[in-house]
């Protein structure tokens, strides 16, 4: 990337972070804690999916009937089926289930590992060539939100939320890869809205079968984190994120450390936590590690 390139995509990147940064605060507020259930993990999945899916097939009429829109070859297919697999259904499920028993402060933490599972996957698939120091400033930050996660536990422990924010993680990664190598061709906000378009058939009966049988028992701001996530974390957010990653999905990555402090920044107002001093500690570290290991040299290798 030139200068240029590389500031267009550091702010789309942050565009797109600072939205993905509300998703678990919203979605906890979506499903509330275990011992008092709101919306269905499911249906917030499969719902937030299935209203950005109607959104998405406006967009594209309005964009055909400008003369703009890209329409999917057939060897892109099954690179939408990878990216619905992962942002549709892999990362949102997962993330809602785990969030029914852990507060958002811990899937925080724990899907922070999600950069370098972007970064490995974008480096192998763009076929890029990161320098040592790139990798040591990724392992690094890394290390720096397993080391806050293990703090705030206690120590570490695995169980089912855990499984569960692993799998979202890793699923999470092979959807921003793939949607980032389908963006060069179909557009940023073409490629997230033909996936949502496309798994409408998916995710209109699905969310329908889970939908709370008494809408007006559901708290109110249930309703608002299941709005937030189906407009902004499902659809507008992917707008940013995937043309950031377009331009440079190794070295944008990295900005994905700094979204799990974002989380917790937003989970002040509105979940009621509390801000530490610890936690401002790791938040600057992991910050200082991002501006230094944008600094590091990609090499970008031929192309894919």
């Amino acid at each position: 990337m030139n200068p240029a390139q590389e500031r267009e995509a550091l702010i789309w990147g942050l565009v797109g972070v600072a939205l993905f940064a509300a998703t678990l605060p919203m979605t906890r507020l979506a499903v509330g804690p275990v011992e008092a259930p709101q919306l269905s993990p499911w249906f917030v999945t499969f719902g937030r999916a299935a209203v950005a899916g109607l959104l998405s097939a406006l967009y594209l009429a309005w964009q055909r009937s400008q003369g703009r829109l890209n329409v999917p070859g057939r060897a892109q297919w099954p690179l939408l089926g990878i990216t619905a697999f992962g942002v549709i259904v892999g990362f949102p499920l997962f993330l809602a289930l785990a969030l029914r028993y852990v507060p958002s402060t811990h899937g925080a933490v724990v899907t922070a590992l999600l950069p370098l599972s972007t970064a490995v996957l974008g480096a192998l698939w763009y076929r890029q060539r990161p320098s040592v120091g790139f990798w040591a400033c990724a392992v690094l930050g890394s290390g720096l939100v397993l080391g806050f996660m293990a703090w705030r536990a206690g120590g570490f422990y695995l169980g089912a939320a855990n499984i569960y924010l692993l799998i979202a993680m890793t699923t999470g990664a092979f959807g921003y890869i793939g949607g980032a190598r389908l963006t060069p061709s179909l557009g940023a906000e073409q490629v997230i809205c033909w996936v949502l378009a496309c798994s409408l058939p998916l995710t209109l009966p699905v969310a329908w079968w889970f939908a709370p049988p008494e809408p007006a028992a559901i708290g109110a701001m249930a309703w608002a984190g299941f709005a937030y996530v189906a407009l902004f974390s499902m659809w507008i957010g992917f707008f940013a994120w995937y043309r950031a990653l377009a331009l440079g999905a190794v070295r944008v990555s990295q900005i994905q450390l700094v979204q799990p402090f974002l989380s917790l920044l937003f989970a002040v107002p509105l979940l009621g936590e509390q801000l530490d001093l610890v936690t401002v500690v790791f938040a600057l570290a992991v910050i200082a590690t991002v501006f230094v290991g944008k600094k590091m040299p990609v090499h970008q290798g031929a192309a894919a």
